[in-house]
């Protein structure tokens, strides 16, 4: 009787240890730490991430399935863009869970599309299979309680140490704005290069935030010199341009 209630116990035990382990590999990573690496096959042959970077920013945006009408449209908008992350400094990698024959057949479909009155664009970045839902996994894209894709729609940008920098997640019915991604790209980019913060609904030119003075006291100081590039809000919030 007693052997077995041990071994009952024992495999409760390796259920719930396993359990757990699926939901540690589908975790979201935080911000600041180390992006999740893959070697996965896609239309521009074989990726591995974070492989040379050459001291790049990435971005990868992921997607739950070919030909489908929202992601269709992010595509074309993000390929009418791809010139403008390559000048920042980013590379691009599009991850969806088809195979790579199935992603060429999209591919050539939207190279083919004239969409916003734009003429129709070759597409340079990778699309990623990640049939086996290895990746999605990894960036903890999958609900724990659901075998579906459907939420496999993240956004990760990453910077030159390979480390999370900031993350997006949006609802399968709802596209996302890659104005606000450049954005928060050239943000990021922008507060590591001069040390300073960025305030909110800021845009590339406007003012910058510097890091507060600890107290009020140094805040007088800094008042005292009144120093010409800072405009002084309150004792907590200093504004400068760049």
């Amino acid at each position: 009787m007693n052997r077995i209630i041990f071994i009952s116990a024992l495999l409760i035990l390796l259920i719930n240890t396993g359990r757990s382990q699926d939901t540690l590999r589908s975790r979201i990573p935080l911000l600041g730490e180390t992006a999740p690496s893959f070697t996965a096959e896609s239309t521009n042959g074989t990726i591995t991430f974070p492989g040379n970077s050459n001291s790049k920013w990435t971005i990868i945006f992921s997607h739950p399935a070919d030909f489908t009408p929202v992601c269709s449209s992010e595509i074309l908008e993000l390929s009418a863009m791809q010139e403008d992350f390559e000048k920042l400094n980013t590379r691009l990698i599009v991850l969806s869970t088809d195979a790579v024959s199935s992603h060429i057949a999209w591919i050539s479909s939207l190279e083919s599309i004239k969409y916003k009155g734009r003429e129709p664009v070759k597409i340079k970045f990778p699309l990623v299979s990640d049939k086996n839902l290895v990746i999605s996994r990894k960036y903890g894209m999958l609900q724990s309680t659901s075998g579906s894709s459907r939420d496999v729609r993240g956004v990760f940008i990453i910077n030159p140490e390979d480390k999370i920098a900031a993350i997006f997640f949006y609802p399968v019915n709802i596209g996302r704005n890659m104005d606000e991604i450049k954005r928060t790209l050239i943000a990021l980019q922008t507060a590591e290069k001069n040390n300073v913060l960025i305030p909110a609904d800021w845009n590339p030119g406007q003012d910058v935030m510097i890091p507060g003075p600890k107290t009020s006291a140094d805040a007088d100081k800094l008042l005292k010199q009144k120093p010409q590039d800072l405009q002084f809000v309150a004792w907590y919030m200093w504004f400068r341009k760049l």
